[in-house]
């Protein structure tokens, strides 16, 4: 075997690990767990239930107020149990205003805007329930969310929980609703693994609960503050769990281009929780969950996409040496490439012609993805990304 060639099967592998090799080791070891796995009970009664706090943040979010605040009012949970609190950083469209008008409704305003993290952080030291759930103005909940959310954390070494994102898809969606759809049905499957191996590797923002104690002030400038602060909880001994039975409902972002920008904005945080939490690789220390954080997180926000990179021009120059239209084994695999790329663009083009061809949404999709890693990285290295965050266009 050739250096190039042995680059080549490294690349390779690292890329099949990241997306696929990971579900297939984690699923194996999901099923060994599962022949000493012990239950916890659900609280048996509204007596024991916990008083909760439902915190919403929001800046300039007066269009999904009633619709937000009509849906936590009707969750299936003890009303004297269930605090509801906004928390408005710098909207100026009259969010707080509206929010006043609804009783047993709390808002905690201020007319500066310094992003999402500092009005939580602002907030958080007047919430006394024990649990706090967090969820973003725009998305609707399950009726039963905050009650199976609040049942894992029966299981004392709980400290965190997260609920599942789903996404609206219509037959119609475009590329970006139904390959983001796609993408978060197998994460979903993913998370729900990790849960059960161990912990879930981050929680989802528009959707998840810890223990108002193991709050801890975050750092102004974090851009994805509920993986950070669900990962600072698993790092103090506790486990993030997931219940997709617990969701949080979006629609899909507007187009690709929006979704792009999205996922941007993400990857620069990812990459700078990867700088902020990298004592969590010490595998010595943390086991469990440092494979787990570095399987499902660190590669694809690091390593997985440079790997993507690189594979063009190794997989190249092994074709071109094979006889690149001779379809030997390289070869083969550097013509799939180019498929998948050619798909990728020509799911680029119809997508902005409104035209909807679905076999083209997955390779589209994940180009995207990868992409806005890159990007990302650049975007993180410039320092270029603010912590005021505008919500992406959702298709309507």
């Amino acid at each position: 075997m050739t250096t190039l060639e042995l680059i080549f099967w490294i690349l390779l592998f690292i890329i099949f690990y990241t997306y696929i090799g990971y579900g297939i080791v984690l699923f194996v070891m999901v099923k060994i767990k599962r022949l000493f796995k012990k239950n916890y009970e659900d609280f048996k009664d509204d007596k024991e239930l916990p008083e909760v706090t439902l915190l919403i943040p929001a800046y300039n979010e007066k269009d999904f107020v009633k619709q937000k605040i009509e849906n936590s009012l009707s969750l299936n949970y003890p009303k004297d149990k269930l605090k509801i609190a906004w928390v408005t950083d710098g909207s100026n469209d009259g969010t707080n205003k509206l929010i006043e008008q609804y009783e047993g409704v709390g808002v905690y305003h201020k007319d500066e805007r310094k992003g999402k993290i500092n009005a939580m952080n602002r907030v958080m030291p007047f919430v006394d329930t024990p649990i706090v759930v967090f969820s973003d103005a725009n998305t609707n909940l399950g009726e039963d969310s905050i009650m199976h959310i609040v049942n894992c954390f029966k299981n004392p070494k709980v400290g965190c929980v997260s609920g599942e994102k789903r996404i609206i898809s219509k037959e119609a969606d475009a590329a970006a609703g139904a390959g983001e759809g796609l993408y978060w049905r197998y994460e979903s499957t993913l998370k729900k693994w990790d849960a059960e191996l161990y912990s879930a590797v981050g929680a989802a923002g528009e959707l998840f609960a810890i223990r108002t104690e193991l709050y801890n002030e975050v750092e102004p400038d974090t851009l994805l503050d509920d993986f950070i602060i669900s990962l600072r909880v698993a790092k103090k001994g506790y486990t993030i769990q997931y219940n997709p039975e617990a969701y949080a409902i979006e629609t899909a972002s507007a187009d690709v281009g929006e979704e792009l920008k999205r996922k941007i904005r993400i990857s620069a945080g990812g990459i700078q929780s990867v700088i902020r939490m990298r004592s969590l690789m010490n595998i010595f220390k943390y086991g469990v969950l440092s494979f787990q954080y570095i399987s499902h997180r660190v590669l694809r926000w690091t390593l997985t996409p440079l790997c993507l990179i690189l594979l063009i021009p190794v997989s190249t120059a092994l074709a071109v040496n094979e006889g690149i239209f001779d379809f030997g084994f390289y070869a083969t695999l550097f013509w799939l490439q180019v498929l998948f790329y050619i798909a990728a663009g020509l799911g680029w083009i119809l997508e902005n012609k409104s035209l909807k061809v679905k076999v083209l949404f997955v390779p589209y999709y994940f180009f995207i993805m990868n992409l806005s890693v890159v990007l990302g990285f650049f975007r993180f290295i410039n320092n270029n990304q603010s912590v005021n965050w505008e919500r992406a266009k959702r298709a309507v």
